[in-house]
C-alpha cells in the first residue's frame, strides 16, 4: 500500500500509480511513508520512508507508532551511519525501547533494515528529508512495486537522472522560446574589427 499516514495511525491507501507531488506533500503532523503489498516473491524494498530530519531520536518513535501494529513490535533497526550525523544506541518508542545499530559497507547507505523479534525483516528506502515532492513522490511509488528489484542506492541514483533530464529538458525549452522571440544578439562585426589590429608581420593582435 502507498500512503500518507497520520499518527493517529490511519492508512489512506492509494495506488502508487496515483502519486503526485501534491501526495507527498504530507502535513507536519504525519509520517511520510509507502509500503509495498505482499506480491508473489519477496521485494528487495518494502517500501520507503521520508523523514523530516537526520535526527534518528526524533524520527523512529513516529515510524514504530505505525509500523508496530502493521509487523509486530520493532524491536531493532540498523542504518548505515553515511547519512546519520548520530545513531543512538536506543530509542524509547510507545511501550518499549527500540535497539539502533549500524553498519558501513554491509548496508545500503540509503536503506533502513528494521527487525521484529520471532515475526520477520523489513527493508526500507530512506528519501532523503531535504528531497523535493514530486522526486519523493516517484520515490514512494518505486520502493512500493512489490515487483521491484533495484536497491535503494539504484533508485536514488534513477532519481537524480530523472531530476537532471527533467531540468535539461526545462532549459532546452526555455531557450526554443528565446530562439523564436530573436535570440541572442549576433555579434557586431564592426566591433570586433575596430578590436583587432595587425602588426608590420600581417599577426593580429587584440
Amino acid at each position: 500500500m502507498t500512503a500518507t499516514i497520520s499518527l493517529s495511525p490511519t492508512l489512506e491507501a492509494e495506488d502508487p500509480s496515483t502519486w503526485s507531488a501534491r501526495s507527498a506533500q504530507a502535513s507536519s503532523s504525519s509520517l511520510r511513508l509507502s509500503l509495498a503489498p505482499n506480491g508473489p516473491a519477496p521485494a528487495l524494498l518494502d517500501g520507503a520512508w521520508w523523514p523530516r530530519s537526520r535526527d534518528l531520536e526524533a524520527e523512529l518513535p513516529a515510524l514504530a507508532a505505525v509500523l508496530d501494529p502493521l509487523w509486530g513490535r520493532i524491536t531493532r533497526v540498523t542504518v548505515n551511519p553515511t547519512h546519520w550525523p548520530v545513531v543512538p544506541r536506543k530509542v524509547p518508542v510507545a511501550g518499549h525501547v527500540m535497539h539502533v545499530g549500524w553498519f558501513g559497507a554491509e548496508q545500503d547507505p540509503h536503506e533502513l533494515m528494521l527487525l521484529s523479534y520471532g515475526t520477520g525483516r523489513w527493508n526500507l528506502l530512506v528519501i532523503p528529508p531535504e528531497t523535493d515532492p514530486a522526486s519523493a513522490a516517484w520515490l514512494m511509488a518505486a520502493a512500493s512495486d512489490p515487483s521491484g528489484t533495484s536497491t535503494a542506492s539504484r533508485l536514488m541514483e534513477e532519481a537524480a537522472a530523472r531530476t537532471r533530464a527533467a531540468v535539461s529538458e526545462t532549459d532546452r525549452a526555455v531557450e526554443a522560446v528565446w530562439d523564436s522571440e530573436g535570440g541572442r544578439p549576433s555579434p557586431s562585426p564592426s566591433r570586433d574589427a575596430a578590436a583587432v589590429r595587425t602588426t608590420g608581420s600581417g599577426d593580429p593582435v587584440r
